[in-house]
């Protein structure tokens, strides 16, 4: 990525500990309402935002450790944001929608029973660890002991992936009734392989691996939706390879899951204010994983967002402010993209900009920001036509901090998908997930080179201990900034009309759920 800076955010960390924010960088101070907001939102501090973390920590801590799309902690955490942004002054509206949601209750078994009696290491629900097969999301539940019957096989793998194992019901002809199907990755969807299994009256699936280079692994698959009754797991190409040989050999494989289709909601705002046909968004995911509370990964972002929302909510903008918190952006962006596909051309052409705000206070973070002009010219090409101004009103703010900042590709893992893809300018911070920090970066911000940004992104301990503050503060001021920018501007980034770009076919190729599916 390109660095912009090789200054210490550390030189400004003093300055920003109360998140003290030079919004005068606007314009200067009069009795106006750009004047009043600029004043709101430099009273910021960090302790009211660090409330809203808390308040996110104690809801997962009273809701089984979670805050999760489909579970009772995130209901409350939907609760909470309303509520705060009802109390601000603001339209607020609870928009449902269906989703299928899928949960592991604890940790799957798989055994070989006969000829050779093996245990293998099973891949806990919280991913905390590989083991030798892995539970696909939206298995069904089940406990069966029965012979491994193998399908189409190709042993040893062929040297270019393409087996067709299980694609085709025929290939299910002379099935036994009762038996588990082994079949081999390739080709076709796990989806349609594990459809035309149960079809053909398998009582259990294992999929394994094919076994060229870089397919040899435990698969982590999804099934793609709440249909299926028996257990269905992924293994590694070794695992998969012992089950084949010998015919009859016999395996107890049991799942215990919750895979159903349920409701959860996004939470939309929007202010009494301002041009209807100029609006300026602003978003963050609300939901966990299932696996914890999700204090950074997104209680970093939403709290920030709100905390920003609440302070400008008494202020009538120039342009209309709608500000979101996504629900099931962690089973694939679900929430943002239901949100755009109901929006009609004429709705989403009064969107003039998104922001995006996933992950701000990353312990070991870095500050980075969407590259909106593919100015590293490398991975995924630039955003939608003002995208670039976009990027530009970030690193403004953060040059005058004498910040260091990075940029980061729009690779489709985050809510601005949906928007970038129906060609809507779009930008956004970030502060880095499973991702390796890289020297430079030790360098610019301070924090462990060679380590992950965030050592407990989608585990338990993405807790109120797992933030950065100075992060946050300046990353909150840096949102605070944006919105009170273009609040106020009239000349907002981007065309009148939408061609389609390239960020947006390449976000077609793109999932935040690394899922395997082939």
């Amino acid at each position: 990525m390109r660095l912009t800076s090789r200054r210490r955010v550390s030189r400004a960390a003093t300055a920003v500990a109360a998140i003290a924010l030079p919004l005068s960088l606007a314009a200067p101070a009069s009795a106006d309402p750009a004047a009043d907001a600029r004043q709101r939102a430099n009273s910021i501090s960090a302790p009211s935002v660090m409330r809203h973390l808390q308040a996110m920590q104690a809801i997962a801590d009273a809701n089984g450790g979670t805050r999760a799309s489909g579970t009772p902690g995130y209901a409350a955490s939907r609760d909470y944001v309303a509520g705060k942004l009802k109390q601000a002054g603001y339209n607020v509206t609870i928009q449902p929608f269906e989703f299928p949601f899928f949960a592991e209750n604890s940790t799957a078994t798989m055994n070989q029973v006969s000829p050779d009696p093996t245990t293998y290491a099973p891949t806990p629900p919280d991913g905390s660890s590989v083991g030798d097969f892995a539970t696909m999301t939206y298995s069904g539940s089940g406990d069966v002991t029965a012979t491994v019957q193998a399908i189409d096989l190709t042993l040893p793998p062929a040297p270019a992936p393409g087996s067709t194992s299980g694609c085709e019901a025929a290939d299910f002809a002379g099935f036994t009734t009762g038996n588990i199907a082994l079949m081999q990755r390739g080709t076709c969807s796990f989806e349609a392989k594990a459809a035309n299994a149960q079809a053909a009256g398998a009582t259990g699936v294992i999929i394994f691996n094919e076994g060229q280079p870089g397919r040899t692994d435990t698969l982590q698959g999804t099934l793609g939706n709440p249909t299926f009754s028996i257990p269905v797991v992924g293994t590694s190409f070794a695992v998969g390879e012992d089950l084949a040989a010998p015919a009859g050999t016999v395996v107890r494989l049991a799942t215990d899951t919750d895979s159903e289709t349920r409701t959860t909601w996004n939470v939309l705002a929007e202010s009494k204010k301002g041009r209807a046909d100029r609006v300026v968004m602003g978003g963050a995911h609300l939901d966990s994983v299932l696996p914890g509370p999700g204090v950074n990964d997104n209680g970093s972002g939403s709290g920030a967002l709100l905390e920003v929302a609440m302070q400008l909510g008494k202020v009538p903008p120039k342009n209309k402010l709608r500000f979101a918190w996504w629900g099931a952006e962690e089973l694939g962006l679900l929430g943002s993209e239901h949100y755009v596909a109901g929006r009609s051309p004429d709705e989403l052409a009064k969107i003039k900009l998104y922001l995006n705000y996933d992950m701000v206070a990353s312990p070991n973070y870095a500050i980075k920001i969407y590259d909106g002009d593919d100015s590293d010219a490398v991975g995924a090409p630039a955003g939608p036509a003002g995208s670039d101004e976009i990027e530009k009103t970030f690193e403004k703010y953060f040059d005058f901090l004498r910040v260091g900042h990075v940029g980061t590709d729009f690779d489709g893992r985050s809510d601005y998908g949906p928007f970038v893809a129906a060609g809507i300018p779009s930008g956004g911070l970030f502060t880095g997930a499973e991702g390796i920090k890289t020297d430079q970066e030790a360098a610019m911000f301070g924090g462990q080179a060679g380590v992950a940004y965030d050592v407990c992104y989608h585990q338990g301990c993405d807790t109120i201990n797992n933030v950065n503050r100075t992060a946050l503060a300046v990353n909150t001021g840096a949102m605070a900034h944006s919105a009170v920018t273009y609040a106020f501007s009239d000349d907002l980034p981007g065309p009148d009309t939408r061609p389609a770009s390239a960020a947006a076919r390449t976000l077609q190729a793109h999932q935040h759920d690394h899922a395997l599916t082939r």
